[in-house]
């Protein structure tokens, strides 16, 4: 989504202001420190420990990991107009689905999409409203650092603006879809289930 031009994704946008104004670390460092403060602040409004939250984590760090192996390859693609915003088109909609899939996938998923899930949970707030707030968030963060520190807005697009305002329905939407036609199990729960029929 950054490489099409129009802009990270809003989710990305906070590592990606600290990435740029403290370059030290790169984009995928500050991305899972980022996610494990957001690992951090779900289990402060549990006020208890949750292992789930944990290995949501484990699974961000391997996510920030990609992030700096597939910035080796990514400027190889070509970068024409029409490109750019098929570029965009495909990464809104794989993030959306990818998003609407992690969320019913039964196993840990990275914090930056378990933080509104669960908060949703916590407040009784639906996903979609939390999901918006939470990107319109992470931008204004991001406007307000990049512009203090660097003295321009940077990493933020159309894209990024559009996304953050309506990725948290389509989200919903995809999710709607999916319950509507498949159901999710755990392999622990079906194997829970199974035992208890043959007893």
């Amino acid at each position: 989504m950054l490489y099409s031009g129009s802009g990270i994704s809003a989710i990305s946008s906070v590592p990606f202001a600290f990435s740029e104004v403290l370059p030290h670390l790169s984009l995928g460092t500050w991305t899972y420190i980022f996610q494990g403060l957001l690992v951090l602040i779900l289990m402060l409004l549990q006020k208890r420990f949750v292992l789930q939250y944990l290995f949501s984590f484990v699974v961000g760090f391997v996510f920030g990991k990609l992030l700096d192996a597939n910035e080796l390859w990514i400027n190889i693609l070509p970068s024409t107009i029409w490109l750019r915003i098929l570029y965009f088109v495909i990464s809104y909609l794989l993030i959306s689905f990818g998003i609407a899939l992690s969320n019913r996938c039964c196993l840990p998923i990275i914090p930056t999409d378990l933080f509104p899930r669960e908060l949703s949970k916590i407040t009784g707030v639906s996903y979609s409203k939390i999901k918006i707030s939470f990107d319109v968030i992470c931008l204004a963060v991001t406007a307000a650092m990049t512009g203090i520190c660097l003295h321009h807005i940077d990493g933020l697009g159309i894209g990024t603006v559009l996304a953050a305002f309506t990725m948290g329905k389509v989200v919903g939407l995809m999710g709607d879809y999916l319950d509507r036609h498949v159901q999710f199990v755990s392999f622990l729960q079906k194997e829970h289930f199974g035992k208890r029929k043959q007893a």
